[in-house]
């Protein structure tokens, strides 16, 4: 039977929402960190089911979903010191198994390159990666790049959301053998043939970021893999569990 504890965790001016599913495993920590925008319901699909592997953990970042807003920059770093802050009052202890899914997979490169010897496995899931701007955006139509640019109102400024990827760009360069599973999504919504195969391109360089890696291309997914082939996702868990017991 799965347990889901809901409950806040107290900052100076602020609390987050945090869900906490326990099965009978209870190591390791499996953290899912959402998107840009996006909260713990980006997860609800495959929380319980990854329980079999561990405890599992969803929540709000600051200013989203039930969680309430902080008055510190929405920039990567200070993600990450809040979760690391989160997982110390909830007694959430190492080793941890991270899943983030587009701009969370930022956060968790960050988290990662600070805090090696926590990380037992990272799980990027259609990440966005740090050179999309430059590599990525000019190749859509205009139609696609001004709806990019609208979007950045729910959590951070643009300007924030460039700073937290010059952040990943700057630092995390390399996780060394931490085992890495890359999901590329296959099938993206508004792409075309040519953006579709440099999308891929981009996601399979993200495996440059570990020497013990595997990369995995979700043919019928878009955007968001968790949801329309959530298997990808648990079996890339499963896959950093049986390398870490080698």
């Amino acid at each position: 039977m799965v347990k889901c504890i809901k409950q806040y965790v107290q900052f100076d001016s602020f609390k987050i929402y945090t869900k906490i599913f326990q099965g009978e495993k209870q190591q390791p920590v499996i953290i899912m960190e959402a998107g840009y925008g996006d909260y713990s319901k980006a997860w609800d699909r495959i929380a319980e089911g990854l329980t079999e592997y561990g405890t599992v953990l969803t929540y709000d970042r600051a200013g989203l979903g039930k969680s309430g807003k902080s008055s510190k920059r929405r920039i990567s770093s200070e993600m990450v010191k809040e979760l690391r802050a989160c997982l110390k009052q909830l007694q959430l202890k190492p080793p941890y198994i991270f899943v983030g899914h587009s701009f969370g997979g930022i956060n968790i490169r960050l988290f990662t390159t600070i805090y090696p010897e926590d990380t037992m496995g990272v799980v990027l899931v259609d990440s966005t990666p740090e050179n999309y701007k430059e590599d990525f955006l000019p190749i859509m139509s205009p139609e696609f790049q001004e709806a990019y640019y609208k979007q950045f109102v729910y959590e951070g400024s643009y300007e924030e959301f460039m700073f937290s990827l010059g952040e990943a760009d700057r630092h995390c360069k390399s996780m060394r053998d931490i085992p890495l599973v890359v999901l590329a999504a296959g099938k993206k919504a508004f792409y075309s043939a040519d953006a579709q195969l440099k999308w891929l391109q981009l996601q399979e360089e993200l495996l440059q970021l570990s020497t013990n890696n595997k990369f995995i291309i979700a043919e019928n997914s878009g955007h968001y893999i968790q949801k329309d082939e959530p298997h990808y996702v648990i079996d890339a868990v499963k896959w950093i569990l049986g390398v870490g017991e080698r």
